[in-house]
């Protein structure tokens, strides 16, 4: 297991996938690249599983078919770590955790997002499919405002990847399941601790999204992920988790108190490596009035023309992407959410396709 951690971190690979009838497999810029030697057996997975996964993870394993937690290696990496069973034997997934903590410039986000996250209060969504570089872009968040503002972090994760150190901001992270129960009671014991920022590592279920938008209208900064695409989405997502005689509440609540909605995609970047592309959309109060009203399909046209606030579409992003010759045309194409016009925009611009 350490020649494939040490692997891992060497060749630069996001993930690590343990199947049988398989070798490992690196994910590397996004692709899959098996690493040379033979196939793993049964046996081979349960002796690579048991190397890095504790005893109550084995455990959760045996009772629940999975387990999720988080482990260093060493000083040279962190891991986040799903193991699982699939047709009766063992299954791993690695993903490397970069020891770096990027800064919002290196990720690609505008200087639009300093001023945002100094906010006193309020609701800011990182969206974006799994594996699309959420926790990090929230990492250099907190990052941020524990550098430039006094305060107290709570950030809650499930599991915890990035550390912070106490810095101009005394932080506390707790890890579900490790010090605390679930999403929403830590919301809530958070509440009573005295915080400034609450950073939520997902929103998943009801419970959550109540007590994290709850805390954003009680006078708190508060941090959230959620698995979807595009800021219009996003905010149906979370209205579509309550009952019908709920949704026209919880409407009007995420009208007064999203700050802003922050969707990513992870795009190839030319010559290897990967880079971000953004949709931001930005709350403003012709925004809140759409949402309130239910007319989020509208929101994208008001993105499209909110330059001035600091928003801009995914599209709009993905061609200025390609355009810098960071991504190629069909990396551009394959991302966008609009394909037909984005094909349009980008023959005016030069591109050509390989197919």
């Amino acid at each position: 297991m350490n020649d494939l951690l040490e692997l891992m971190v060497d060749q630069d690979a996001s993930d690590l996938h343990i199947q049988v009838k398989q070798s490992p497999t690196l994910r590397i810029n996004g692709t899959m690249t098996a690493v040379e030697g033979p196939k793993l057996t049964a046996q081979d997975a349960e002796d690579l599983m048991k190397a890095i996964t504790s005893s109550s993870s084995q455990e959760q394993l045996k009772t629940s078919g999975g387990a999720d937690f988080g482990f260093a290696y060493m000083d040279r990496a962190r891991f986040r770590v799903s193991v699982f069973r699939a047709k009766g034997v063992y299954g791993m997934v690695l993903r490397q955790i970069p020891n770096e903590m990027f800064t919002l410039t290196k990720i690609g986000l505008p200087d639009k997002i300093k001023e945002l996250i100094t906010r006193p209060r309020g609701l800011i969504l990182v969206a974006g499919p799994t594996g699309s570089g959420k926790s990090t872009t929230l990492a250099a968040m907190v990052n941020w405002i524990n550098e430039n503002r006094d305060g107290h972090i709570i950030t809650i994760e499930d599991p915890i990847e990035y550390y912070h150190e106490h810095k101009n901001c005394l932080v506390t992270q707790r890890e579900v399941g490790n010090d605390v129960a679930s999403f929403a009671s830590a919301i809530r014991g958070a509440l009573r601790q005295d915080p400034d920022v609450i950073l939520v590592g997902e929103m998943r279920d009801l419970e959550t999204i109540e007590a994290a938008v709850g805390a954003a209208e009680t006078g708190h900064l508060v941090f959230a992920t959620l698995h979807t695409t595009g800021a219009a989405r996003t905010v149906d997502r979370i209205v579509d988790a309550f009952p019908s005689d709920m949704k026209d509440q919880m409407r009007t609540q995420l009208a007064s108190s999203i700050i802003a909605v922050i969707s990513q995609v992870l795009c190839k970047k030319n010559g290897g490596g990967r880079v971000a592309s953004f949709e931001i959309m930005v709350t403003t109060t012709s925004i809140a009035q759409l949402i309130r009203e239910n007319k989020t399909y509208r929101i994208a046209s008001d993105i499209q023309t909110g330059a001035v606030h600091g928003m801009i579409s995914l599209d709009a992003h993905l061609l200025s992407l390609y355009n810098r010759d960071m991504i190629s045309a069909d990396e551009a194409l394959s991302k966008s959410q609009t394909p037909l016009t984005m094909r349009e925009k980008l023959l005016e611009n030069g591109a050509k396709f390989s197919t």
